[in-house]
Order: structure tokens, then C-alpha cells, then sequence
């Protein structure tokens, strides 16, 4: 009888993990593709059409970001965009997101070239809005890491403009 309750016990124990590990790996959300590292909390769209349309319907402005996983000023921003716990809810709450590593075919994108990082912000009415830009001259939609968070870039789409 020793053995058949060491045995139970055993089984028991079999099961018991087995359960857990099924219930840890249904928790743990699949690293998102999409995110590309900058916060995989946030439900990312994945292209700009997409966006657009998202923008329209939730009535939330769009926050494209254009970067490259080579560019170190884009790696710098990324990695403060993505431990912000600030940001990473308000782009989750307050915006349609997207990310992307390549030129769109819309020229509003880029009002002043195409260099990373840049930011742009499109409207719920679907204009990009040029006005809304970073501290430098030169390149008007990029930020560096201290320019964060974006809070005021984010007020100032969402109020004002309805």
C-alpha cells in the first residue's frame, strides 16, 4: 500500500504540473512581432492604411513612429519609449499606434524629408498634423530621449481639434 500512495501521489503530482504549465503558457502573451521593441503592451496596427482607418473609427489621433533598427538615435528613443510606464499607457489609451521601418507612400509623412526618428500624429479627421513638432529646426519631427514623454504633443491633439 506504500507503494500505491507514493504512486497517487506521484500521478498526482504529474497532473498538478502539467496543469500549471498549460495555465503559464496561456498567460504568457506571444512576444508581438509588431511592437519591434517599442512596448508590447500596446496594440499596434500594422500599416498606415490600417491606422487611417483605426483613427477614424476609434476618433483617437495616430502616432506614427519612423525608425530603423540600425539608426542609434532611433534605438535611444526606442528604449526610453518602451520603459516609460507614462508613455507606453498613454500610447495604449490615447492613440492608435504605429511603428514602422520604411517611407509610406503619403508625402504628409514627410512634410521635411525622410530621416529617423520622426514622429508624425494624424488626426482623427485624418490630417497629418504638421504643426506639431519637436524642438529642432533642422529636423522638426524627431525627439531624443530627454524630449519625452509626449504628454503635451497628445493634449495638443486632443483637445482643440474636434
Amino acid at each position: 500500500t506504500m507503494l500505491h500512495s507514493a504512486l497517487a501521489l506521484c500521478l498526482l503530482l504529474v497532473a498538478v504540473s502539467s496543469n500549471l504549465a498549460i495555465a503559464i503558457k496561456k498567460e504568457k502573451r506571444p512576444p508581438q512581432t509588431l511592437s519591434r521593441g517599442w512596448g508590447d503592451d500596446i496594440t499596434w496596427v500594422q500599416t498606415y492604411e490600417e491606422g487611417l482607418f483605426y483613427a477614424q473609427k476609434s476618433k483617437k489621433p495616430l502616432m506614427v513612429i519612423h525608425h530603423l533598427e540600425d539608426c542609434q538615435y532611433s534605438q535611444a528613443l526606442k528604449q526610453v519609449f518602451s520603459q516609460n510606464e507614462e508613455i507606453q499607457e498613454m500610447a495604449q489609451n490615447k492613440f492608435i499606434m504605429l511603428n514602422l521601418m520604411h517611407e509610406t507612400t503619403d508625402k504628409n509623412l514627410s512634410p521635411d524629408g525622410q530621416y529617423v526618428p520622426r514622429i508624425m500624429f494624424v488626426d482623427p479627421s485624418l490630417t497629418v498634423r504638421a504643426d506639431i513638432t519637436g524642438r529642432y529646426s533642422n529636423r522638426l519631427y524627431t525627439y531624443e530621449p530627454q524630449d519625452l514623454p509626449l504628454c503635451k504633443y497628445s493634449q495638443t491633439i486632443n483637445s482643440g481639434h474636434s
